[in-house]
């Protein structure tokens, strides 16, 4: 691609991009915009194009190599429909609540014009640390800090930032944790039963497995993981720890094997090292009190992405959307609304967008994945 015919403020036009020449005129460039070429959708920046050969709109998207970089670390889920959505000023400020490997971070960064910020957040230090290398080109718009997204109205304090045009959070666990046997968050590697994304957090998965009593036990897999099978599970556990500590990952999934029918067993598995996981983290604790601090940091006009991965999160996500959209709180006797609640957002997502077939062929672990998108009024 020769960047000499290009003539757009917004682009970070490099090796990482790829260019289309439109034959037709498609009105003002914009930073946003989605096109069918060749058969395929993609998102990119419509821009002018003028030289002695040339004259007209191009159409700027990432090149397969840039995709294939944005997936060293973690493949990012719906990443043009996060872009489309969250993208509404280029010059704003964005909070990304779930840092992660920094794939979205990165997309999103190589759209905003320089004087556009972006603050990362994440738990893990190892995605601090990663994100932080891969995404150091962009070091004078970046701020990383290694803290739970409970903490978002802290973080945003401490950069002396008020209120954001975007909030990302992209729940759930990445494929560099799950492909880590030290981590211990897969049932199908031998690792130790750790599973804490903060390494400095005192509660590891040994401890829930071999402390609790056998009824909190059964109340975790019943709760964060939704196993019919949960009273079985926990008194094998139980049994079996009498003879010895339950140190490792594989360990812990013989036993849960030795009582759930094969055709069963891959789904209770995932289960209950989902609920161990969601326990040992606090997860649906923090993810409440982000969702309430979110509203508080959010702009009028500012849109909040969440991507969610299992039912509980999903549930708890619809619900805190749907009790903050304008709506009367009057009580049901009197005749008209005295109560003037103006509500704090507006859903623009009204059933939650779930990746296409395309996508989950090529990443099967987005497979669970939905997003939902509010605006803020």
């Amino acid at each position: 691609m020769a960047t000499s015919f290009i003539n757009d403020e917004y682009c970070d036009f490099n090796e990482n991009f790829e260019t289309v020449l439109l034959e037709e005129e498609f009105g003002k460039p914009t930073t946003q915009t989605k096109l069918t070429i060749a058969g395929k959708v993609d998102l990119g920046f419509l821009f002018s194009i003028s030289n002695e050969r040339f004259s007209g709109r191009g159409f700027c998207r990432l090149t397969d190599q840039a995709n294939s970089n944005d997936s060293a670390y973690h493949v990012p889920v719906l990443l043009d429909e996060v872009l489309f959505w969250i993208l509404v000023n280029t010059k704003g400020v964005y909070l990304d609540c779930t840092l992660g490997g920094g794939a979205h971070a990165e997309a999103i960064l190589r759209r905003l014009t320089p004087s556009g910020i972006y603050l990362g957040m994440d738990q893990d230090q190892e995605a601090i640390q990663f994100a932080g290398s891969r995404l150091h080109r962009f070091s004078a718009q970046l701020r990383l800090a290694q803290t739970n997204f409970s903490e978002l109205g802290f973080f945003l304090e401490e950069q002396k930032i008020d209120k954001v045009d975007g909030i990302l959070m992209d729940l759930g666990i990445s494929s560099h944790q799950i492909d880590s046997p030290n981590r211990g968050f897969s049932f199908m590697r031998e690792g130790p039963l750790d599973m804490r994304f903060d390494s400095t957090n005192k509660i590891s998965a040994s401890q829930i497995i071999n402390s609790c009593e056998e009824r909190e036990l059964a109340q975790i897999f019943f709760e964060y993981g939704e196993e019919k099978k949960s009273r079985t599970i926990a008194r094998q556990i139980v049994l079996e720890r009498e003879k010895g500590r339950i140190e490792s990952t594989i360990d812990l999934a013989k036993i849960i094997k030795r009582v759930i029918r094969p055709t069963k067993v891959n789904k209770s598995l995932a289960r209950i090292f989902q609920a161990i996981r969601i326990e040992v983290n606090k997860e649906m604790l923090h993810l409440r009190r982000a969702l309430e601090s979110s509203l508080d940091h959010l702009k009028v006009g500012g849109r909040f992405v969440v991507i969610s991965y299992h039912s509980l999160e999903d549930r708890l996500i619809k619900q805190f959307f749907r009790a903050n959209v304008k709506r009367c709180v009057c009580p049901p006797e009197l005749p008209v609304c005295i109560c003037d609640q103006p509500g704090k957002l507006k859903i623009l997502t009204k059933k939650p967008i779930s990746p296409g077939k395309e996508e989950i062929l090529q990443n099967p672990r987005s497979r669970s994945a939905k997003l939902r998108v509010v605006e803020r009024i």
